[in-house]
């Protein structure tokens, strides 16, 4: 049943930013599954006004199917792909408890890791925020403004505020949380076993999100983790 409406309308659509670690959950997973979707950026100072045409969601990413359907939310996002593109697939590896209880820490400590890597100092904030205004869709005056005015604004309110510090310095936290799920893979190539699962794709897409950026370089060695980074990243190539 899900298989079939794709061809009676328009192509999809994925509206994104570049560097946004919740458009590359979605996108992982549309490449994964090789699906023939339109990646639509979107200007980084105006996220609201670009995906309006979804209701006061406000964010990225927005997909919108060829019924003209939007959805919203990544996780949600990656749920209906797989089910109407893939027929739920995907989903089914694997125990959906034990699924369900790591897409759940995907969804907070992972994304929550992200910030302080890219914006814990105000050094990688400007690293950040310099990088992000050549990768995402601004103007010409608005990739300036992002770039100089915008890391203050990411280091001194985004990271301080969002990030509880307990001691552990960025590189040391994502160790220790690609430590805790490369070891719940136990003698496995994926969290899902011998093929991925949601989980896998969740958290490849926060790694990914990453990987512009000269933070990255700080997780590469971490062996087990790259290793299973590496894997996921040949079979969304």
């Amino acid at each position: 049943m899900g298989y079939t409406f794709r061809h009676t309308m328009a192509k999809a659509t994925l509206h994104m930013l570049h560097t946004c670690p919740f458009c590359w959950k979605v996108r992982g997973i549309i490449e994964y599954l090789k699906l023939d979707v339109d990646y639509v950026s979107v200007n980084g100072l105006k996220i609201k006004k670009s995906v309006s045409f979804a209701g006061d969601w406000g964010k990225v990413p927005v997909f919108t199917d060829e019924n003209g359907q939007h959805h919203t939310d990544s996780t949600p996002i990656m749920k209906f792909i797989d089910n109407n593109y893939n027929g739920g697939k995907i989903l089914s590896v694997g125990e959906a408890d034990r699924t369900a209880q790591w897409l759940d820490w995907a969804d907070t400590k992972m994304s929550k890791a992200t910030v302080p890597i890219l914006y814990g100092t105000l050094g990688s904030a400007f690293k950040t925020t310099t990088r992000i205004s050549k990768l995402e869709k601004f103007g010409f005056i608005s990739k300036r403004l992002y770039a100089w005015a915008g890391f203050p604004i990411m280091w001194g309110i985004i990271a301080k505020k969002r990030v509880k510090k307990d001691g552990r310095k960025p590189k040391q936290l994502w160790h220790d949380l690609l430590t805790e799920f490369t070891d719940e893979h136990g003698n496995e190539e994926f969290f899902g076993g011998s093929e991925p699962n949601l989980v896998d794709f969740s958290v490849f897409g926060y790694m990914r999100s990453i990987s512009p950026f000269p933070q990255f370089s700080l997780l590469q060695d971490h062996n087990s983790g790259m290793a299973w980074y590496r894997r996921m990243e040949k079979l969304v190539a």
